[in-house]
């Protein structure tokens, strides 16, 4: 990624004639003469690194999330018709922002008659004062082709760092198939009708699922960017507490926000339960998915892969039911591929080893532990990754290191615990987020 800085170019500064020193003769004063010199200067100094102003402002993600599609959505019987308000945990702050709906996987238009955005009370509820429209090409109406993503108009927005944020919708038909993202870990609120700017939805029905959102924007001061971490359940958040956004991604964004001076790096969790890195299982596999849920995420500058462990674990039934799975080779491949994509996009991808699992009958083998060291050693030694992230390091039992340790297993003997998930989190070099000093704006996304 590109930060350049921008000057103003020679016909931007010359004067007109009217301005020009050549009747100074003529003016009264001294100061008069020098107005237009004044000016000149004030016009230079907005162009001096480091003075931050709208042309050094970029779009960031502060939240994403990995869209799949569900045929079967459980509430699919509720939506059409509905008001659904959906609660997401931002990163960055900002001032400006805009919201990205997406009918991806939908083969039929999605038509929503108003989208609100607010800062979330407790419960499902909105802070007084905070309920704001969303406009699309300035109508509040829009309707989204099927396979398409579209941002919101920009929005004025007091956005804080870490906030929790309302999305409501509202829309009379939705397509058959669903764009959505399942294990949300947060409760979501349906009620009937159209209810975009109540205070509270009391006779909602609970649920646990996002549908029709796939990102939220700041515009923030260059050289803000965002690390898109790409995993599975371990980074979609299986285990963790619902509406308590403590998920490791959640952890790392904390970290972030509490260094000294100003945040300016948004954390974009990409993770899907049961995700695999070369087939489609739970939402397409990563290879598929890598261009849209990492490169083309605004404002990106780090790829984090937290992946591998489904395509050895699946290995199990594959075998019952005379299927090939993946090899070491395959999966190392297919780690490179990415590797590969996002340096020719100009990204850091940082790569994480697999942690440990036995224990995990319904998983765990002997030629499949064999393999997830081999594939460890490859991650800590081919040195394709722009850096390493060792969570088997971290989560592992010292004493039996083909185990999680007690306090980081969730009971599973596969997923992390709480404390597992913090101790990724701090596994994670916060040096390896390194911003130039400068302001410049970001080219690109």
């Amino acid at each position: 990624m590109r930060f350049t800085r921008k000057y103003p170019t020679a016909s931007a500064l010359r004067l007109h004639p009217s301005e020009g020193l050549h009747d100074c003769s003529q003016m009264n004063t001294l100061a008069t003469c020098l107005r237009p010199m004044v000016g000149l200067l004030l016009a230079l100094l907005a162009f001096v690194p480091g003075q931050a102003g709208e042309t050094d402002r970029h779009w960031v993600g502060t939240w994403a999330t990995a869209p799949r599609s569900e045929s079967n959505a459980p509430d699919q019987a509720l939506l059409a018709g509905a008001t659904l308000r959906q609660v997401v945990h931002v990163s960055l702050g900002g001032r400006k922002l805009r919201l990205r709906l997406t009918n991806l996987f939908g083969a039929t238009p999605l038509t929503l008659h108003g989208v609100h955005l607010a800062l979330a009370g407790p419960a499902g509820t909105i802070q007084p004062g905070t309920d704001r429209t969303l406009f699309f090409n300035g109508k509040e109406s829009v309707r989204i082709p099927p396979g398409v993503c579209l941002l919101s108009d920009p929005l004025d927005f007091e956005l804080p760092p870490l906030a929790d944020v309302t999305v409501t919708i509202h829309g009379k038909e939705v397509p058959a198939v669903q764009t959505m993202h399942h294990g949300s870990r947060t409760t979501s609120y349906l009620q009937p009708g159209n209810a975009l700017s109540a205070p509270a939805l009391r006779d909602a029905t609970k649920i646990a699922h996002w549908y029709f959102i796939d990102g939220l924007d700041v515009l923030a001061a260059a050289p803000a960017a965002a690390v898109v971490v790409l995993g599975d359940s371990f980074t979609d958040g299986r285990g963790s507490t619902t509406d308590q956004n403590n998920r490791w991604t959640d952890v790392l964004a904390r970290r972030l926000q509490a260094q000294s001076g100003p945040a300016r790096i948004g954390v974009l969790n990409q993770g899907i339960g049961g995700n695999r890195l070369l087939r489609d299982g739970l939402g397409p596999s990563l290879l598929a998915r890598f261009d849209r849920d990492a490169l083309a995420q605004t404002g990106v500058r780090w790829v984090m892969v937290q992946a591998g462990i489904n395509d050895i674990g699946t290995r199990i039934e594959a075998r019952k039911r005379g299927e090939a799975f993946a090899t070491v080779a395959d999966i190392v491949g297919a780690l490179g591929q990415l590797i590969t994509r996002a340096h020719a996009h100009g990204l850091r991808i940082f790569g994480s080893t697999l942690p440990p699992y036995a224990g995990a009958d319904f998983y765990w083998s002997a030629d499949g532990e064999a393999d997830r060291r081999h594939i460890n050693h490859w991650i800590r030694t081919s040195g394709r990754f722009d850096a390493v992230i060792d969570f088997d390091a971290a989560l592992r039992d010292p004493g039996n290191p083909s185990h999680l340790a007690a306090a980081f297993d969730c009971g599973d003997h596969l997923h992390p615990s709480l404390a597992g998930y913090v101790e990724m989190a701090r596994a994670v070099d916060l040096n390896l987020f390194d911003l130039p000093a400068e302001t410049g704006k970001v080219t690109g996304n």
